[in-house]
């Protein structure tokens, strides 16, 4: 029997934006693909996608079939004819998790994919806050609730996927094998790589040879093949969603299998493929580290000893300072990209100047504490002092990182 998926134009009111039209179109044939019979779509709303791709949520007019009353659509807008990774990241992620049991899906429900479309259908999670919501709010428990809540539901997320590379691997070559497995590979290699030269140019600092070592290991933490589990690669604020059923993750156009601790050091940074991140309150990385401990012991009973982690996670903090610097000074307009539209978001300067600060304080700490090769934390600890104080003198920043709103 054949199924007739040709739509009719859909009802949207007004003067339509061809690419809004076209999604819904392209929406209306992959639901009716997928579910065998006509499935009619209306009352599209922008939810601010990007240049790279449209993001609605729709209403299911007419469905034989139980589907919510509405639906989220993201479209990618390359041309067909050209090699689009983010997609096949996308729709390989929401696979992974839609597969799952219930109660393990930390990001919404797959209902259709189209490949010919660069297309995914998703669960409409409604109005929910985001952690940026809490975090620029004026509730500062509930800003820290969200906080642990995230936290945990990340060392969960990696609990689970733990083990499941293989799977993720699968569903990428049913659709194109992306030209990186991890979208870190190349250009986390460039900046370890090119980072001391860059430093000694701009800031007039060099890097001594024990920090370039310690760097080295950072660059194999990409390759190991321990502590490997799903990566989200952008955890920004902005990207998880605060329901009633705990934290939802969204936006896996980097989705990947990675060692997990990459994700961890986004609670040290915090944040670093952000560039608009405020500071957090004493004792608050302590706090959410232990909660993502918590959950992924389980898995990794060796990541309970300091010993074990601490060393990884300074390798991890080092990765992504010299990325984002990396980044900073090669790719200006990136650094210049912030999530949030809040008036007084930080100078990228000041949150780049932070961050090697912090890098500095965690060196320092696993110096002391023994809990690394002395020489070469040591070293790193200094070489960050140096930067910070550098970046400090050059782009005349003498106050400290403000706390997010919600703390101050």
């Amino acid at each position: 029997m054949s199924v007739e998926t040709a739509a009719d134009p859909p009802t949207l009111g007004g003067e339509a934006d061809p690419e809004v039209l076209a999604t819904v179109v392209a929406a209306e044939s992959v639901l009716s693909r997928r579910f065998g019979a006509k499935i009619k779509l209306s009352d599209p709303h922008n939810l601010g996608g990007s240049e790279r791709s449209v993001v609605l949520r729709v209403r299911v007019a007419t469905s034989p079939f139980s589907l919510p009353r509405t639906l989220v659509l993201k479209r990618y807008l390359e041309p067909l004819d050209q090699h689009c990774d983010s997609f096949v990241r996308e729709a390989a992620s929401y696979q992974l998790f839609t597969a799952l049991a219930s109660e393990d899906r930390m990001c919404p429900e797959l209902f259709a994919h189209g490949a010919d479309s660069r297309l995914v259908v998703l669960e409409d999670l409604g109005g929910a806050p985001t952690l940026a919501d809490k975090l620029l709010g004026n509730d500062a428990r509930g800003a820290e609730r969200a906080l642990l809540s995230w936290s945990r539901s990340l060392g969960r997320l990696h609990a689970t996927t733990a083990g499941r590379e293989a799977d993720f691997d699968a569903l990428e070559r049913r659709l194109t094998v992306p030209d990186f497995k991890d979208p870190l590979a190349v250009d986390g290699a460039a900046a370890l790589a090119e980072l001391p030269a860059l430093l000694e140019a701009e800031l007039g600092l060099p890097t001594p040879a024990e920090a370039m070592e310690h760097a080295g290991h950072s660059r194999r933490m990409l390759e190991t093949g321990r502590h490997r589990a799903f990566s989200p690669s952008d955890s920004c604020p902005d990207n998880n969603l605060i329901t009633s059923r705990g934290v939802r993750f969204l936006d896996f156009e980097g989705g990947c299998v990675r060692n997990a601790i990459f994700d961890a050091a986004y609670l040290r940074v915090p944040f670093p493929s952000c560039w608009c991140p405020f500071a957090l309150p004493a004792g608050m990385t302590d706090a959410m580290l232990a909660g993502w401990r918590a959950e992924v012991k389980a898995v990794w009973p060796d990541l309970d000893d300091d010993s074990v982690l601490l060393p990884r996670l300074l390798d991890a903090q080092l990765f992504w300072v010299w990325l984002t610097t990396w980044q900073f000074f090669t790719r200006p307009e990136a650094a210049q990209s912030h999530s949030t539209n809040l008036a007084d978001t930080p100078p990228d300067t000041l949150v780049l100047t932070d961050r090697w600060r912090r890098l500095a304080e965690a060196a320092e700490a696993a110096g002391s504490n023994g809990s690394s090769g002395l020489n070469g934390v040591a070293a790193v600890a200094e070489h960050a002092v140096k930067v910070s104080e550098a970046l400090r003198a050059r782009f005349g920043h003498e106050e400290p990182l403000p706390l997010y709103p919600a703390f101050r």
